[in-house]
């Protein structure tokens, strides 16, 4: 009988090339297999500091990204009107020409008509610098969509925050707390990480108003009340503080607990008492005396008051005593709110206490404080916490956020062996960052970077009439510390004429006229809307994307950008690195495979346009071209001597990390690493960074500071009450009166909780949310041919008790509605899940003829987005003005206060989701019914 041959070991590629993925924000290191030249086949690189070899469906499937029928193929020219999707096939000759015909002219007489705003390219201190050379003030990324409220409050607090910031001490940590954590985020790792602790036994607790993900494998779910959670947390301070279960030692010496503040009303009062050069000052508990905070051999007083001139100076812990331990704050009275019991509040308390306290550890290693004073141990509290967006977009999100942060310091538990640990380039203290600058000259540079963190009002990026000076009214006493603009405002504003018109829009990779946007419907038509004379309100936009997305109908140019595998990319120490806690480290991306399509990757494209527009950091004195494309710019750019994007194989031999000279074959000798480099902290550097003198010696030696920069952490930010100052009528700078009240409530320098505004959404009850799926990260996830099969449509998840409300199974429809507007889709039922609570999946949905999708594929169809319920403003308050739908701090998009109402509905006659929109026409068509190609032979 014969058998079939078969190969069993099939040659799976000719070469492995090694590079950094694109598929989430983890940044992991792939190895592509390559075959005749194409890609065959993705894995994780074991070598690499971020994932170890570790890679997910995402990573794998990007594969099909790069084979996408819906890449984009050339440069296109808009000929049909907005939003018909009617385009002409154009040169990169003619594009750059264009591209430069209109943003010349703006140059030259205003720069602040351009608004460059960009979604998640990972490129930001490139794109930043370019925008900067361009003079215009109106340059911020995706973050104030996303996450400004933990970035900000994690640095306005502690130096640094939760996701690119830090990680908890996976090796040494026994309780594990995250708050509002969607598994798309730090998937790797995260995953990693909890097996490594569950694996020893480890406890895992989840705050989360959805169990799925990470909160399905927690030990203990709490399914809170969307908004409260930093409620919960200051419930968890009140029990702590009364049962006497904090880090004392740790306050005392590391945080501004001990730190004099001025108690007597009058425009000093809430400010800190500070010496001569400006250092806060405490009382030694050792002389009584008066001291400041860094003073060699201090113990700084956490209870001493101190009388100047008649006025009384009470350390910053009265206020934490005087605050928290208010019965506002105890379990009974916050559980109803947050939709925990009492007694589950108190044993979550009891839980953080004992792990703190009762296991703590410590670890044979010497460190040196920035006192001077040397310390034989490291005292080590197993317990750490993670958050992320489901927490901070609020509009109660940043003090939430800060709140978090509070608890975690309070314990002990930051920056110590078994807690959280920050991530180089963190932490740095708020002071070593910039502050936003706003300075426009015609044809000239701004006059410094565009974000940056306020220290108070005289920080406002105001014109001298007290107008805006940004677009998107980023650091105004709108959101006076919006430290990463707001590009959900940027549309609304332009097209409002508020606080002023712009010419051109210019936007990559954000898809805002489709799911990044809070107002779909709205936003598409600002963007086709025309004035009287015919023209259009917005006159000219130019888009960047790799994919054929529902925004690109909406420009006049597209300048196609390449995927991932197509381009070089460097995430860079400048930018959002790949480190991790025990080491510096950063990588790159390079062309893998080259494009075959006449497309050029994003960031060479701003280079060439740069060189065509004479922008001074791109240019050198006799007009020549600095850098030829994104790779020369990667290594010969030096942000000042000897640093530049990439910290690794510095100086002409390559052999220095850090500060060095140029080395001309440092892209190559990344590439030969893996695409990667690491340079580790030294032993007894790890943990105390804030305060260790070794760590501050080894980050001025990488570049990370010029100088060592030991700081105390802010429970209290004065900032935010010098703010309060000036609402009070104190200082030169004066906020408008409809604000002052605003800003004294919410603008408190300790962590408060307060309720969301939700004016004129009487009768919308049910809270709404979104959250990314594991398998997907952004929307160019769901065109993805294998990522579909997993989640190619996505149901409206109903908790029991609103099923049985309102008489709903599993495949029936509702309607569901905000004061915004209506969809209907069809539901099902989880019963883990808050009780008042209805989510679905983001970015399924697509528009009908994007992304290359037939018109009755199932995103289109069944899949949906809530973000037609959603408004960047508020429903109208009766008084005329136009207030933001956002965090009142910071800007930051609040697009989980959502609230809604749910009915029963008929399936539609057509069983499509509703609303439905008319089919765009899209530049390269529909793909084909089946994706298949060969790789090899």
């Amino acid at each position: 009988m014969n058998q079939p041959v078969l190969d069993t070991s099939p040659k799976v590629s000719d070469e492995v090339r090694k590079t950094t993925c694109y598929m989430c924000a983890c940044r992991c290191g792939i190895n592509v297999h390559m075959k005749d030249g194409k890609v065959a086949y993705i894995e994780g690189n074991r070598d690499h500091p971020v994932n170890k070899g570790v890679l997910c469906a995402k990573g794998s499937a990007g594969i099909m990204q790069v084979n996408a029928p819906s890449r984009l193929r050339t440069p296109l020219k808009r000929v049909g009107p907005r939003g018909s999707g009617e385009f002409e096939e154009i040169s990169w000759d003619e594009a750059l020409e264009i591209a430069a015909g209109w943003l010349g002219p703006v140059r030259k007489d205003d720069p602040s008509k351009l608004a460059f705003f960009t979604g998640r390219d990972q490129s930001q201190s490139f794109t930043s610098f370019w925008a900067q050379n361009f003079g215009t003030p109106n340059y911020a990324a995706h973050g104030g969509f996303c996450s400004v409220n933990m970035a900000a409050a994690g640095i306005y607090t502690m130096g640094g925050a939760f996701w690119e910031f830090g990680q908890p001490d996976w090796e040494h940590t026994k309780l594990f707390m995250l708050f509002g954590v969607a598994e798309d985020h730090d998937s790797n790792p995260i995953k990693m990480g909890i097996g490594k602790i569950k694996a020893r036994g480890a406890r895992v607790i989840g705050v989360n108003p959805i169990r799925s993900g990470y909160n399905a494998v927690a030990d203990d779910w709490v399914g809170i009340t969307p908004g409260t959670d930093g409620l919960f947390i200051l419930a968890l301070v009140h029990v702590l503080m009364k049962a006497g279960k904090i880090d004392l030692d740790y306050l005392s010496r590391y945080t501004n607990a001990p730190v004099l503040v001025n108690a007597a009303e009058g425009p000093e009062q809430g400010l800190f008492l500070r010496d001569s050069d400006s250092k806060p000052l405490v009382i030694d508990r050792i002389t009584g005396k008066l001291t400041p905070f860094d003073q060699k051999g201090v113990r700084p007083d956490l209870s001493a008051t101190y009388e100047k001139d008649g006025v009384t100076h009470r350390p910053v812990f009265h206020q934490m005593a005087e605050r928290y331990l208010s019965d506002e704050y105890a379990p009974e009275a916050v559980a109803e709110r947050c939709g925990i019991s009492a007694g589950k509040i108190r044993a979550i308390a009891a839980e953080l206490a004992r792990v703190a306290f009762d296991e703590a550890f410590e670890l044979d290693k010497e460190w040196t404080d920035f006192r001077g004073e040397t310390h034989s141990k490291m005292i080590g509290r197993p317990v750490s916490m993670h958050s992320m967006r489901g927490i901070s977009a609020h509009a109660n999100g940043f003090q939430t956020c800060r709140a978090l942060h509070v608890l975690q310091i309070i314990l002990g538990t930051v920056e110590v062996p078994g807690g959280f640990r920050f991530k180089p380039p963190y932490p740095k203290p708020v002071e070593a960052h910039p502050v936003p600058h706003v300075g426009v000259t015609a044809n000239q540079p701004l006059d410094g970077p565009h974000l940056g963190f306020v220290r108070g009002p005289e920080h406002l990026a105001l014109k001298e009439d007290g107008s805006p000076a940004r677009i998107d009214k980023a650091f105004t006493w709108e959101n006076p510390m919006s430290s990463h603009g707001l590009m959900h405002m940027v549309i609304s504003n332009a097209h409002a004429g508020d606080p002023y018109k712009i010419d051109t829009l210019f936007m990559y990779m954000a898809n805002m006229s489709w799911n990044s946007s809070m107002n779909t419907k709205g936003v598409m038509e600002m963007l086709t809307d025309k004035d009287e004379n015919g023209d259009y309100v917005i006159p000219r936009i130019i888009y960047s994307d790799a994919y054929s997305s529902e925004m690109v109908a909406y420009a006049d140019l597209i300048l196609p950008d390449t995927t991932y595998l197509e381009r070089h990319d460097c995430i860079s120490l400048l930018d959002r690195p790949i480190c991790e806690a025990d080491a510096a480290a950063d990588a790159i991306r390079w062309p893998v495979v080259e494009p075959d399509r006449d497309v050029r990757g994003f960031q060479t494209v701003l280079v060439q346009l740069a060189n065509k527009l004479g922008l001074p950091g791109f240019t050198n004195e006799d007009g020549s071209a600095k850098y030829t494309d994104y790779a020369d710019y990667i290594v010969n750019h030096e942000r000042k001597p000897g640093i530049g994007p990439l910290a690794g194989f510095r100086g002409e031999n390559g052999d220095q990390e850090g500060r060095g000279a140029v080395n001309p074959d440092q892209m190559n000798r990344y590439i030969e690493n893996g695409s990667f480099y690491v340079s580790h902290i030294p032993d007894g550097a790890d943990y105390y960074k804030p305060w260790n003198s070794a760590y501050q010696d080894w980050a001025v030696g990488m570049g990370i500071y010029d100088s060592p920069q030991p700081y105390l952490f802010q429970l209290y930010v004065e900032p935010m009450r010098k703010f309060q100052l000036a609402a009070e009528g104190h200082g030169e700078r004066q906020p408008p009166d409809h604000l002052r009240d605003q800003i004294k409530t919410t603008l408190d320098p300790l962590p408060i909780w307060y309720e969301t505004d939700q004016t004129g959404n009487e009768g919308y009850t049910v809270n709404a949310l979104t959250q990314r799926p594991m398998a997907m990260y952004h929307s160019w996830g769901t065109q993805n041919a294998w990522l579909r099969q997993l989640h190619g449509r996505n149901p409206l998840y109903v908790p029991t008790k609103l099923m049985h409300d309102h008489g709903l199974s599993d495949g029936d429809w509702a309607r569901v509605s905000s004061p915004h507007g209506a969809i209907t889709v069809p539901v099902m039922e989880m019963a883990s899940l808050n009780e008042n609570t209805v989510w679905t999946w983001n970015a399924i949905g697509k528009r009908k003829g994007a992304w290359a999708l037939s018109n009755d594929a199932p995103e289109a169809t069944k899949g949906f987005l809530l973000n037609h319920l959603i408004h960047e403003l508020l429903p109208p308050k009766g008084d005329g003005l136009r207030w933001a739908n956002s965090d009142p701090i910071t800007g930051q998009a609040a697009w989980f206060d959502l609230k809604v109402k749910i009915e029963k509905a008929e399936a539609p006659s057509d069983a499509q989701s509703q609303p439905e929109f008319a089919p765009i026409k899209s530049p390269v068509g529909q793909g084909p019914d089946a994706l298949a190609w060969k790789v090899g032979k």
